[in-house]
């Protein structure tokens, strides 16, 4: 269950046809009517498509970046951190640079967290090793090398794997996605902190396809998407915390903080998967190579 669609996309429909008097229209199709999701990227990129949404995972083999971008493990505390990364220290801008070799303009839509949900608290590292997670992409190479058995369950099964016990925990989102996803009545500890904090909603546009619009509509196009960034940051941030409490008062859900041994150890085992994202290219290196200055000025490494 996705609020992208309403909530990222809806709006930049509307905001693009209301500013170009209606010369601009969006037509949205559902995930996988027109293309699966990882060819969503080439198909922008050779400007069959106009416009695409995609997880930057799916254009890896494209986008050096791409790993770096769909957010290392552990590396941000706080939204506002990785926006900060985003937008002040220019690592949307590297991002831009590299999609635009292939002819792609990419803007990142939000940053959010990724928290899990676990039927019974973890309270020491021995907790942490016995769990068995729902997890997916580079977040399950993650927690499987941090000692729990993390597997991938599609969203359909998700529910009756945690009902019956075949996993005992699992991410989705965070709260929001938890919450539609019906978790919280299966399980009732919500874990803190975030596994990670990205950029992992992105809209691409096809440059052949803005290049053909006026030069004004070009500037709306990406005034819009610039501002898209951080309304719905912060918006998401916002409906993350008013679930989490509508879960807490009506489901009885508590916040697990994971015990400093734990976090310890998933850092340490976050670093090494993160110098592995910076072997990529010169392009990752030097974003690595930023992102652990900056880490280090915010006092975590």
């Amino acid at each position: 269950s996705s609020s992208s669609y309403t909530d990222s996309l809806g709006r930049i429909k509307r905001v693009l046809e209301e500013r170009t008097d209606g010369r601009l229209k969006l037509q949205l199709y559902e995930a996988g009517s027109l293309f699966k999701a990882t060819d969503t990227f080439n198909a922008v990129s050779r400007g069959i498509l106009e416009m695409g949404t995609i997880s930057p995972s799916y254009a890896q083999d494209k986008i050096s970046l791409a790993g770096i971008a769909s957010g290392l493990p552990f590396a941000f505390r706080n939204v506002w951190e990785a926006a900060y990364f985003h937008q002040n220290l220019g690592f949307e801008q590297m991002l831009r640079d590299e999609a635009a070799e292939h002819d792609v303009y990419w803007a990142t839509d939000k940053v959010y967290p990724t928290e899990m949900v676990v039927k019974e608290p973890v309270e020491s590292v021995e907790d942490f090793n016995s769990l068995k997670i729902r997890s997916s992409g580079a977040l399950q190479t993650f927690l499987t090398e941090a000692g729990a058995a993390a597997s991938y369950i599609p969203g359909s099964e998700l529910y009756s794997a945690l009902d019956s016990g075949i996993v005992d925990g699992a991410h989705w989102g965070a709260a929001q996605g938890a919450y539609s996803m019906g978790l919280y009545e299966v399980a009732k500890y919500h874990v803190q902190p975030a596994l990670n904090i990205a950029g992992t909603d992105v809209i691409i546009v096809s440059q052949k396809a803005l290049n053909k619009l006026p030069e004004d509509m070009q500037k709306i196009v990406k005034d819009a998407l610039n501002e898209q960034f951080w309304i719905r940051t912060n918006e998401y941030q916002y409906k993350e915390r008013i679930t989490l409490a509508k879960a807490i008062e009506e489901q009885g859900v508590q916040v697990n903080v994971l015990p400093d041994e734990v976090q310890n150890k998933l850092v340490a085992t976050a670093q090494a998967m993160w110098d592995e994202e910076g072997k990529r290219s010169e392009n990752a290196k030097k974003a690595l190579d930023m992102l652990k200055g900056y880490l280090a000025d915010l006092g975590y490494l």
